[in-house]
This record gives C-alpha cells, structure tokens and sequence, in this order.
C-alpha cells in the first residue's frame, strides 16, 4: 500500500489507500456477505488467486480491518471484520445499490460467472416455502463450459443450503435448465421466471410447487430491488 500512496492527509484518500486496491472491496463484501474461510473467500471471488487473497487479507489485517484467528476446534484459521471493518457495511452496499442502478443491464451481463452466480444463490435461498424435507435442485446450464455446467442446491430446513459441483447422488426434486445469462438476469432482477418461461428460455421439470414456487424460495440478490436509473 505504501508504494501506491497518494500521499494526501485527506481523510478520502487516506482511506482509498486502504480500501481501492484491486479486489479489496468485493473481499469486504464476502466477509460482510458472512463468509469467514480462506475457501469460502476463495469461492466468492473466484476468479481471484489464492496468493493475491492472501495478500489482500494481510494488508486489511495490517490496517485493522480484519482479525485472523483460530476457528472452532482450532484446526483452520477464520478471518473476521473487526469493529472497523464492520463499519464499512453500509459503504460496500452502497457501492451494489449505485452499480444496480447505474450500470447498463447488458454490460453487467456481459461478466457472467457460473460459480459466482451459484455462490451467491446459495446464500440467499429462502428455505420457508419449500418442502419440510431436504430439498434437491440440480441446475444445467447450456452452453457453459463443461466443468461449470452443473450444480446442485441441497436445502434442507434448519439446516442451511449446500452446494456442490459434484453429483451428490440425492433424487433431484427439479431440474432447471437454461443459459447461464438468463439465470444471472433471473437472480439480479433484471427480469423473472415467469418470463424466462414463456419465452422458452427457462425449463423446469420436477415437482410442480417447488416449480410454481420458484420466484419466492429463490431470494434474489440482495440487490434485485433496485430500479434502473437514466443518467
């Protein structure tokens, strides 16, 4: 940080020092978002390498923003927000309401990441409106590359939601299948289920509530209410 410094005493560049370097900020919004594991950070960003995270983790370390220690059972390492860190929630959802805003629909569209994307379903599934039983949805998404095609979301109530990129040999419930750009529009609200359906660019087969209910138990990004504004 020391080497990109703006040597400016202003309160706005003395932060930028700490909080602009590449992927710092979308770091912060996975350790906000509640991921607290070096894979699980890995996950959210993964287009990120690991050494670069690790850097990024020292560095926000080193300025107070993050406190590294020992997980349950003391065998992994977990990295939490501290009292400063946490006072920058409000500042990283800010930076997702003016991009949902203000970004072009299909340039944000254009940087489409099938594991992100899942990721980040995954955290929002709402659980309540599906079955009292676990719950297995398997997603095929046309015309992605072979190893990022298929997924599955494992919800079971009380539990929490699994993902997994692997066959995890349960009964699959409901298949949905469409492209990869369809399901991003679906999650960030750009438009819904019901119309991917009727234009024939979403198919679901499987159980008919978890189908007809899809809209609700998939949440949405934290995002997706936030309408398009015109500059």
């Amino acid at each position: 940080m020391a080497q990109t410094s703006y040597k400016q005493f202003c309160p706005v560049a003395m932060a930028a020092e700490v909080l602009c370097t590449r992927w710092t900020i979308v770091v912060l919004r996975e350790m906000i978002a509640g991921s607290t594991r070096f894979n699980d950070l890995r996950r959210g960003v993964p287009r990120m390498s690991p050494a670069l995270l690790s850097q990024r983790l020292k560095e926000l370390e080193q300025a107070g923003v993050v406190e590294r220690r020992k997980g349950e059972g003391g065998n992994l390492y977990e990295y939490h927000l501290t009292r400063s860190g946490r006072e920058l929630e409000p500042i990283i959802q800010a930076f997702g309401v003016w991009g949902q805003r203000w970004i072009e629909t299909e340039l944000s569209l254009q940087n489409l990441s099938a594991p992100l994307l899942m990721w980040d379903m995954r955290r929002n599934i709402r659980a309540e409106p599906m079955p009292d039983r676990r719950s297995t949805v398997q997603f095929l998404f046309t015309g992605a590359p072979a190893n990022q095609r298929k997924w599955w979301l494992l919800v079971t109530p009380g539990e929490g939601v699994e993902l997994c990129s692997i066959d995890p040999g349960y009964d699959v419930d409901l298949y949905v299948g469409c492209d990869l750009k369809t399901m991003t529009a679906i999650w960030m609200g750009y438009e819904t289920v019901r119309q991917a359906l009727s234009d024939d660019r979403l198919k679901l087969t499987g159980d008919r509530k978890l189908a007809g209910n899809m809209q609700t138990w998939l949440g949405l990004s934290p995002f997706a209410k936030q309408k398009k504004l015109v500059a």
